[in-house]
């Protein structure tokens, strides 16, 4: 599997404070990546690296898209694409959504289409937020008010929106945050499915809290510590006792579950 997605030494400072440290790595086609850190660890500024809506101080990032100069897809430095360039192929689901929009939840989802509309909407555009809509189970939603539906039915809706984008990567930070046990758990296996029977190069970078949701639903998992990448690798090599207690200070058990899965059992703080 190609790249779609490259890294190369980058940092990012708020003045002294070193936020980001020499972070490389790299995404493939069709993999579910989730980063795991402590609060502050530098999740969310990586990210909004990645989209540019902060610049690094050093390091290049690279993403697979297509240009006017060459129909074939290949990698290109983020900070050359305009915003309509990027959201084509990245599209970011925020921890909170804090807008209340006054309009049909079917209309937000639409937004999602802009950087894809040249003159007007299209049948397609309409068909695409329809199947979305579907398949993240928000049918019964579409024409209901966008500000008045709970925070959870909000972020379901944000992330319909990033989904209907239809771009090559997707970034989301803390997409499961506002979210009960179980729609927690159907939003990682739509994105999962979604990713996985993708037949256009297409993967999800994703920033989360829950260590055993990351290890059920993730190819490889980011382990970012102060700033910079600890280990990075299959959930099975890098959740390891020793990685948790150096990055969380808890004491913990890793089993493998039946199915194949990690389990991560937190005991105490160290």
């Amino acid at each position: 599997m190609s790249d779609i997605l490259t890294v190369k030494d980058l940092n990012f400072s708020w003045g002294d404070n070193e936020v980001l440290k020499g972070v490389d790595f790299s995404i493939k086609s069709n993999e579910v990546v989730s980063i795991l850190g402590v609060n502050g660890a530098g999740k969310s500024t990586l990210i909004k690296c990645l989209n540019t809506i902060l610049k690094p101080k050093e390091g290049t990032i690279k993403i697979i898209t297509e240009t006017d100069e060459s129909p074939i897809a290949s990698l290109v430095d983020v900070s050359s694409l305009d915003l309509v360039a990027l959201s084509r192929v990245m599209s970011y689901v925020p921890q909170s959504v804090r807008t209340s929009f006054s309009m049909d939840v079917f209309d937000v989802v639409l937004l999602g289409r802009k950087p894809h509309i040249k003159w007007r909407i299209s049948d397609d555009d309409r068909s695409k937020v329809s199947e979305t809509l579907r398949y993240l189970n928000l049918e019964d939603f579409a024409f209901r008010k966008f500000d008045q539906i709970s925070g959870g039915e909000r972020q379901r809706v944000i992330i319909a929106k990033a989904i209907a984008q239809d771009p090559n990567l997707f970034l989301f930070d803390e997409p499961t945050s506002d979210l009960d046990l179980k729609n927690q758990i159907q939003i990682m296996k739509c994105i999962k499915k979604l990713i996985k029977d993708s037949e256009s190069p297409k993967s999800a970078l994703i920033a989360i809290h829950d260590i055993n949701i990351a290890a059920r639903y993730s190819d490889k998992i980011m382990l970012l510590d102060n700033g910079s990448v600890r280990a990075f690798g299959p959930p099975n090599e890098v959740l390891t006792e020793q990685n948790i207690a150096d990055v969380f200070s808890v004491k913990s058990s890793v089993e493998l579950t039946d199915e194949g899965y990690i389990r991560v059992v937190i005991y105490d703080e160290i």
